[in-house]
């Protein structure tokens, strides 16, 4: 029997989960208010003990799992600093999973999916997206990238068939990507959202590692660097 506590930061939502042999046994999800800040530093750790709690207290948690991005720079630098600190704290080690692949896993549950390639996209502000291409078994068929919507259109365009997209840049490039032949949920859906819970299951077949070993995928400069190297005289 296996018992993980996953969470996921990397958007502008704080999920955090519990699964034991696949099952999910308590899962919560913060979604930032309308014209708010996302809560990742207020809630994140309150969230993550309550669920774990609900799971049997830290002693029945066999590892932890925790989304390393692509995403916001901050959400990320939170989610996998508490991760780290609390895998240090009780000598537990980590499976970093990719938020486009935790995304992948929800998009596939969509009822919606059955004929599709799956195409998570978070929006990555700047005008950009993070995408990444994934058939419906969960194998990747493009890495994760960083592009434009008109780019990642074009790259849609090519494709021999119409792919399900969902995250938050498919539901902010929404016009872009059905033109470009893609079908995006409604924006309602739970499949634009990642869900801890994917996490966790997609952490099942890694080995975990040291705390320390954990690091993020940003995919680009922060946009503190890219800001002081555009005023650098």
């Amino acid at each position: 029997m296996t018992t993980i506590a996953g969470l996921d930061t990397a958007t502008d939502d704080v999920s955090v989960a519990v699964v034991r042999d696949g099952e999910v046994v308590a899962e919560r999800l913060v979604a930032t208010p309308a014209g708010g800040h996302p809560r990742h530093s207020g809630a994140l750790l309150a969230e993550l003990e309550a669920v774990v709690t609900e799971g049997g207290g830290w002693k029945a948690i066999d590892f932890l799992a925790a989304g390393n991005g692509p995403g916001s720079f901050t959400g990320l630098r939170v989610g996998l600093a508490t991760a780290r600190a609390i895998a240090q704290a009780l000598g537990k080690g980590i499976v970093p999973v990719g938020t486009l692949n935790a995304l992948a896993g929800g998009i596939a549950e969509s009822g919606s999916a059955a004929a599709h390639s799956i195409l998570p996209v978070l929006d990555a502000r700047r005008r950009q997206v993070f995408a990444a291409l994934f058939d419906l078994d969960g194998k990747r068929r493009w890495e994760p990238l960083v592009a434009s919507p008109q780019e990642l259109a074009e790259r849609v365009a090519a494709l021999p068939e119409s792919p399900l997209a969902a995250g938050s840049g498919a539901l902010r490039f929404r016009r872009e990507l059905e033109a470009a032949g893609a079908e995006v949920p409604p924006d309602e859906d739970s499949a634009h959202r990642v869900w801890a819970r994917h996490v966790c299951r997609l952490a099942e077949d890694g080995a975990p590692s040291p705390p320390e070993a954990i690091q993020p995928i940003y995919l680009r400069p922060p946009d503190a660097q890219v800001w002081l190297e555009r005023d650098s005289p």
